[in-house]
């Protein structure tokens, strides 16, 4: 199993305040090994971890990850972005959605955006909270953000000390760029 760098640095916001996370209820979206929702549960959220239903291999990963930090009451389930299915349309209500290096293919923005945007229309007050690693300054989510109505928020790595080349003990995030957002609903004000 393998942890990408922006789960290290996802990890590492959560951990910084994880004084909030008792109670909030979390989901992360293409979870994959999970560590920013291991970290989330094991500071007292209810996680739930979802990966692509298409990828049954990712999904096991979420189970492996639960096991080896005796995590029994996280929830695992298949969501695949963008596809409206009965795991999306029947899941409680969230707090927080997590998603580490999801911007990753830039034919999977739109799909990642929408589910995001549907999640938050059921969670009006839910944010998204989202690291990714900067592969190419063509790459952009803007337009999509303004398409589905919504606002990023950029989030300084040395806010949450994730400005440094090794997180944690790791070897990560390394020499790579990456970047931390907080999306959330663009709210009109019409006073």
């Amino acid at each position: 199993m393998y942890v990408w760098p922006c789960a290290v640095v996802l990890a590492q916001y959560l951990w910084f305040h994880r004084r909030k996370l008792p109670g909030k209820r979390v989901l992360e979206i293409g979870a994959g090994v999970s560590l920013p929702g291991i970290v989330a549960a094991k500071c007292g959220a209810e996680v739930i971890l979802s990966d692509s239903e298409e990828l049954p291999q990712c999904l096991e990963n979420c189970w492996q990850s639960c096991r080896m930090n005796n995590l029994h009451g996280v929830r695992v389930l298949g969501l695949t972005w963008g596809q409206i299915s009965p795991n999306l349309l029947f899941l409680p209500p969230v707090d927080i959605i997590l998603g580490s290096d999801v911007f990753f293919e830039p034919e999977d923005f739109e799909d990642v955006i929408t589910t995001v945007y549907y999640l938050m229309e059921r969670n009006p007050c839910a944010q998204f909270w989202t690291t990714y690693q900067v592969r190419s300054g063509d790459w952009s989510i803007e337009a999509l953000l303004y398409k589905w109505e919504l606002k990023a928020i950029h989030v300084p790595l040395w806010s949450f000390s994730a400005d440094k080349e090794q997180l944690a003990g790791s070897s990560f995030p390394g020499r790579h760029t990456v970047e931390m957002m907080i999306i959330s609903p663009a709210r009109v004000n019409y006073s």
